[in-house]
């Protein structure tokens, strides 16, 4: 690598083609997603990158970000809603791969966003077998619909033959999570500490120590905010709107609101909760959301502290 300034790296990912744009200096390159090719590029880019910047693409950024990370250079993956933001902010409406990569650049420049380690390749898979079970049970969700629709024995059975495969798959998934989960100590000790909890099942913590690594090492207002349940005001002069929550891990989010469910009857802490808020007015799904943004806090304490839940009623 020849020497440089300290530079920032933006890019832009598609399935066959990355298009990487570094200031200052403004180095353009559109590289072939290729092992061979890509490892070659990252060989020869200029020394002195501090950070490399790109959105989440759905998986397709992961070989990008791991050859940048294997050369010491740290990667930041965003939302891309946070680009699109930006972009729009700055006036840039155009939109081609070479334009956004020069975008993510100056995202990287100015804002400067954290990077933080990627999964190793047993987390990563952890992760990749939270994803498929949950795109199992979509499609069985959307199966059960088109069998309420349909009139004609051959397409029911149809139907119920898939749904029949679906329900033995997502079993199977789960299988494969439990005994991944039993070969690290750590993450047993996890998910002994996460379901000690009322209303917390082996799946719901499965999915947080896939999809939520910084539990526990995270102040609450962070982790509120990561998974998207730290609530947002809307104030202008004397007028107050409703708070909203946005954003975050909508994974983790549905598996927060389950296991809610379930814990406003079997949670005394939540249950409790539950009822003050409806009887001090506040709409149901006002208080289901508060009730998650508790459990959330709960979670994140159990996992900070290294102790189980314990329940210790105030004397009447």
């Amino acid at each position: 690598m020849s020497q440089e300034s300290s530079s920032v790296l933006g890019i832009d990912i598609s399935k066959e083609w990355i298009d990487a744009h570094l200031l200052p200096g403004e180095k353009s390159w559109k590289i072939s997603t290729a092992s061979d090719p890509l490892q070659q590029w990252v060989d020869h880019l200029p020394a002195g990158i501090t950070l490399a910047v790109m959105e989440a693409s759905g998986g397709l950024e992961m070989p990008i970000a791991a050859t940048l990370s294997k050369a010491g250079i740290p990667v930041a993956i965003m939302n891309p809603r946070q680009i699109r933001a930006f972009a729009t902010a700055l006036g840039q409406h155009a939109k081609t791969d070479a334009l956004d990569a020069k975008v993510i650049a100056r995202f990287g420049e100015l804002i400067r966003p954290i990077p933080r380690p990627l999964p190793t390749e047993t987390r990563a898979f952890l992760d990749e077998l939270v994803t498929r079970r949950r795109q199992l049970i979509e499609t069985s969700v959307a199966e059960q619909n088109r069998l309420s629709t349909m009139r004609s024995i051959q397409t029911r059975q149809s139907i119920e033959t898939h749904l029949l495969w679906l329900k033995s798959q997502v079993k199977e998934i789960e299988k494969q999570l439990e005994d991944l989960i039993k070969k690290s100590p750590s993450w047993m000790v996890d998910k002994k500490l996460l379901t000690s909890v009322p209303g917390v099942g082996p799946i719901t913590s499965s999915i947080m120590l896939a999809a939520l690594p910084e539990l526990g090492r995270l102040s609450h207002r962070e982790i509120s905010s990561l998974v998207g349940l730290a609530p947002m005001p809307r104030e202008s002069g004397k007028w107050l709107g409703k708070r909203f929550i946005r954003g975050g891990r909508a994974n983790v989010r549905s598996a927060i609101y389950m296991c809610i469910v379930s814990a406003i009857r079997f949670n005394p802490v939540i249950k409790a909760f539950y009822i003050r808020l409806l009887a001090h007015g506040k709409e149901k799904k006002v208080a289901m959301v508060a009730c998650m943004h508790k459990m959330l806090i709960i979670l994140n304490s159990i996992i900070r502290d290294q102790k189980p839940w314990h329940f210790n009623p105030i004397p009447s």
